[in-house]
């Protein structure tokens, strides 16, 4: 009889299953929910603060000084069309900032269901994603400063 075949001494648990975590479900929640709460505070108050009224948010530092749209331009328009469902809206906005909240819905989902099971998220970014994240960053603001990419203007 081998050790893992054999029952545990009265009173004593039985070791948790390798790759299993032993703080409690609320415990395992608490950074997934802490998170949630912080951005559900941000994109409600983009949601209430209209940023297409002026004076409410400051203009973007690189448009104000060289005119040019950075890949973040039109975000906070495009957070609150998207608040108030209108995604046509918000992809015109910021198309990549509505890529960016569904792909941050799908992560957090992905890691609050593996917290209640117990298991840790795994956020295995090498440098072949992080180059991709650039460069696609960097066309997206090309393409959307070039002439022909007028309709990726916020």
């Amino acid at each position: 009889m081998n050790a893992d075949s054999r029952p545990a001494a009265p009173g004593v648990p039985y070791p948790a299953p390798s790759g299993a975590c032993a703080d409690p479900v609320w415990r395992r929640l608490a950074v997934p929910a802490g998170i949630f709460a912080a951005v559900a505070g941000a994109f409600a108050y983009v949601g209430a603060v209209d940023p297409n009224e002026p004076g409410h948010y400051p203009v973007c530092p690189l448009y104000r000084l060289t005119g040019l749209y950075c890949p973040g331009c039109g975000g906070l328009r495009s957070a609150h069309a998207f608040v108030h469902g209108d995604l046509l809206t918000a992809l015109r906005d910021n198309a990549l900032g509505v890529a960016g909240y569904v792909g941050f819905a799908v992560l957090w989902t992905v890691w609050t269901a593996r917290a209640v099971r117990g298991r840790p998220m795994r956020w295995g970014l090498g440098s072949a994603h992080l180059w991709g994240i650039g460069v696609l960053l960097l066309l997206f603001t090309a393409v959307r400063n070039l002439p022909s990419g007028g309709w990726l203007h916020p």
